[in-house]
């Protein structure tokens, strides 16, 4: 079954540490709380949670492949309230979705990523980005969302399986962190980038790290958090450092208890990270 953890900050508690890691020192996190299972079928195989911003206390969720172009806003219970399709487009292979800003800074953006490669045979990837819907339980399900922007890239360094997307709230711009290497690949897509041509992302730098499927900023960009099947590995941005110089700083792991297939991870809207399985 799935279930939503959340991860309470404020509390002491050691965690895990290895190669790459440093235990946790200072009170930051503690062990995750189990509040819902997950028995509603439409949600088959969860691969992407956002927070929603303009839906406070409510999050976001998608399908992984073989599924539909659905979106879908629920509760912590994991009750649907409404659900959204992108029209005309396919779930080839959605791995995460993000709330984050876009070019008008009054308004929150969703961003839909279409960015998974098992078989590295995909040239192009896809990023979804449309205006972050509110809720109106009035509608007749589904909602369909027609009007968005599309953002086609590719990587630098030919074809492979990327699952994580992480939009920077300061700088607006995007990162995708590639997922079977070790070390991974951190790429970088810099704001403003187009909607209409093929953008060739930028690598920014490694990680000595594998198996990366979930990451998420921090609502005011100074922490970040990856996750994979195994670990949850959390960077602290306390000297005002580019988030090159702090991705090269040895992340702390925070507490994890490991779910099967765990792959998605969000901050909470009070900055209260959440992951779903």
């Amino acid at each position: 079954m799935n279930y939503i953890r959340f991860l309470f900050a404020g509390i002491i508690l050691v965690s895990c540490s290895t190669k790459q890691t440093s235990k946790v020192e200072e009170p930051e996190f503690r062990q995750g709380k189990k509040l819902a299972e997950h028995n509603v079928k439409p949600l088959k195989e969860v691969s992407g949670l956002a927070s929603s911003v303009n839906n406070p206390g409510l999050l976001w969720a998608h399908n992984d492949s073989g599924n539909g172009p659905d979106i879908f806003l629920i509760d912590k219970e994991l009750s649907i309230r409404q659900r959204y399709v992108l029209a005309g487009v396919e779930n080839r292979d959605w791995e995460d979705i993000v709330v984050g800003p876009g070019p008008d800074s009054s308004k929150n953006y969703l961003f839909v990523a279409e960015i998974g490669d098992n078989d590295a045979v995909f040239p192009l990837k896809y990023i979804y980005r449309f205006e972050e819907p509110v809720i109106n339980e009035q509608q007749q399900e589904p909602v369909a969302i027609e009007e968005f922007e599309t953002i086609i890239f590719r990587l630098p360094d030919g074809q492979k399986d990327t699952e994580a997307l992480l939009v920077d709230p300061r700088t607006k711009n995007l990162m995708v962190v590639s997922k079977r290497e070790k070390p991974v690949n951190v790429y970088l897509i810099e704001y403003p980038y187009s909607t209409t041509d093929t953008i060739t992302a930028k690598q920014i730098t490694t990680l000595p790290l594998t198996q990366i499927v979930a990451g998420s900023f921090s609502a005011d960009g100074n922490e970040i958090l990856m996750k994979n099947y195994n670990h949850i590995y959390y960077w602290k941005n306390s000297s005002n450092a580019s988030v090159v110089e702090l991705l090269q700083q040895q992340p702390k792991e925070i507490p994890y208890i490991i779910e099967p297939q765990g792959e998605s991870i969000t901050w909470g809207p009070t900055m209260i990270p959440a992951s779903l399985r």
